[in-house]
């Protein structure tokens, strides 16, 4: 692999690990929403979809109701104590103004993830947390997504040495051939890895142009599956729902199971993105029509 995305793809093991140490830190303790609060997570594009696994993890973890939003659909009538925003540039259009709509009135206390210290969302929000470790050169996010993923599952007191020694793992770790020559491909998840499973899904998307979907893996049953066949891959993040698998054999489709941590096993869609890439000539660093940062007039 070469450029810069791949080079941010195989740093992220190292990032997760400077993360976890963040996260135990007395000031991420001390801004982040505390237990009974309710909260909602808000970001654009993959950090909207990091913010879906942020809400499932909270929620799971048994520290109250989250909810997950773009920024642009956040529900302005709804009472939250706390808005955590996820932004790698912290320059994005549809955050800054949410950001200045909650600054205005009496609204929820607000909290600021982010790559740039400089950046106008550490002006906006109440508090802010910087992870300018995982910043990326990149269009295409890998690193910052993950490791502000891996920071908010060590707050929440997970340990992920398995994740991070999974995730060393798979960076050198043969991309089964059948993904390689598919023409399509779906990714489900439950719980918290649906969120995942939209990223990656996301992420072929950007990098290589391919033909993607991703659903929670319950509803990929109520319509999605008539779309695969022998020319698809379809890849389970986390434990497929009883009896999936066995559907999933009548349609030909390859599928990707591999019982790995989510967040880790995300990293081998991320290099499967750059390897379809490269094979149909394209630039993953620049995918067509995108920039770092949404900036809207």
């Amino acid at each position: 692999m070469a450029g810069h995305v791949s080079a941010e793809i195989a740093d992220q093991p190292s990032a997760w690990t400077r993360a976890a140490m963040l996260a135990i830190t007395e000031p991420i303790r001390r801004i982040f929403p505390e237990p009974g609060q309710r909260v909602a997570v808000v970001g654009c594009g993959t950090s909207f979809f990091m913010g879906q696994s942020f809400a499932a993890l909270r929620e799971g973890a048994g520290h109250g109701e989250t909810d997950a939003f773009p920024a642009s659909e956040f529900p302005t009538r709804r009472s939250y104590d706390a808005v955590v925003v996820l932004s790698r540039s912290g320059t994005t259009t549809e955050v800054l103004r949410l950001l200045e709509a909650l600054r205005n009135g009496s609204g929820p206390g607000t909290v600021a993830i982010t790559a740039d210290p400089a950046a106008p969302v550490v002006e906006l929000a109440d508090h802010h947390v910087i992870l300018d470790f995982a910043d990326e050169k990149s269009i295409v996010q890998t690193r910052f997504a993950t490791t502000s993923l891996a920071l908010w599952r060590a707050w929440l007191g997970e340990d992920l040495t398995d994740a991070i020694g999974q995730g060393r793992s798979v960076l050198t770790a043969p991309l089964p051939p059948r993904t390689l020559d598919s023409a399509q491909f779906t990714f489900l998840g439950s719980s918290m890895s649906v969120g995942i499973a939209n990223e990656a899904a996301l992420k072929l998307r950007e990098a290589s142009q391919s033909w993607t979907e991703s659903y929670p893996a319950m509803e990929f049953r109520h319509g999605p599956i008539s779309v695969v066949g022998p020319a698809s891959t379809v890849w389970m993040f986390g434990p497929p729902p009883t009896g999936l698998l066995k559907d999933l054999e009548v349609t030909g489709a390859h599928v990707e199971d591999s019982g790995l941590d989510p967040m880790a096993d995300l990293i081998r869609a991320q290099r499967l993105a750059v390897a379809l890439a490269e094979t149909k000539g394209l630039n993953p660093d620049e995918p067509p029509h995108l920039a770092r940062s949404v900036l809207l007039s």
